[in-house]
């Protein structure tokens, strides 16, 4: 049998490896291909053909909402499986809209990953009760959206990063943008979430489950 050929892409080394380790019990999946950035990945992509991408969301630089549109638009049918440590309230219906066939988080176990991984690389979806859920959210008439709803990718990005309790410099850092442009996405952020602080945001995202516990 002809393995399905995954290319995947994580900054983490462990996180490679670790996957690289689950799927060489299988018969049907191999990791052929590894990046860990999105240079890297867009030069693995343009290379040949893979059966799936594995693809986590934050990655340095350029975003993995990004990255999905970029491949999407020059390798429309290959499919793209998002493996997160974020919780599926902050970037899943995101990731499904910007073209990923499926959302899946790293605190997963290994039988749930690699069902995921076949279903999408065979042309299928996987999403949770819970991604289901939210996108229904997202379509039903008369629904206000919530105040992080209306942020773009860029500015969700940005919000996820100073709840964490990141600085405007090393924001900007990270996705290599200046602190200006750091600086007016804060501003946008809190007006379009009619919020003054940085601290209204953390209490904000606590209440809507939005931030990561190790965080805060």
């Amino acid at each position: 049998m002809e393995k399905i050929s995954v290319l995947l892409a994580d900054d983490h080394r462990i996180i490679r490896d670790g996957l690289r380790q689950i799927l060489a019990d299988t018969e049907d999946l191999a990791v052929n291909g590894e990046a860990a950035n999105g240079i890297e990945l867009m030069q693995l992509v343009r290379e040949k053909e893979w059966g799936i991408l594995v693809l986590d969301i934050s990655m340095p630089g350029r975003s993995g909402l990004d990255l999905i549109r970029m491949i999407k638009d020059e390798k429309p049918s290959l499919p793209i499986l998002v493996l997160s440590m974020h919780h599926e309230d902050q970037y899943a219906v995101r990731a499904i809209h910007a073209g990923a066939s499926g959302y899946v988080t790293k605190e997963s176990d290994s039988d749930l990953l690699v069902s995921a991984m076949r279903r999408v690389a065979a042309g299928g979806v996987y999403i949770s009760d819970k991604v289901a859920e939210l996108m229904v959210r997202g379509v039903r008439p008369n629904v206000e959206p919530l105040p992080h709803d209306l942020l773009s990718d860029r500015e969700f990005q940005v919000f996820n990063m100073l709840v964490a309790g990141m600085g405007l410099s090393e924001i900007g850092s990270e996705l290599s943008l200046s602190v200006k442009t750091i600086s007016t996405h804060k501003t946008h952020i809190l007006q379009k979430m009619s919020l003054t602080n940085t601290a209204e945001l953390v209490r904000y995202a606590i209440a809507h489950q939005l931030a990561e516990p190790g965080n805060l």
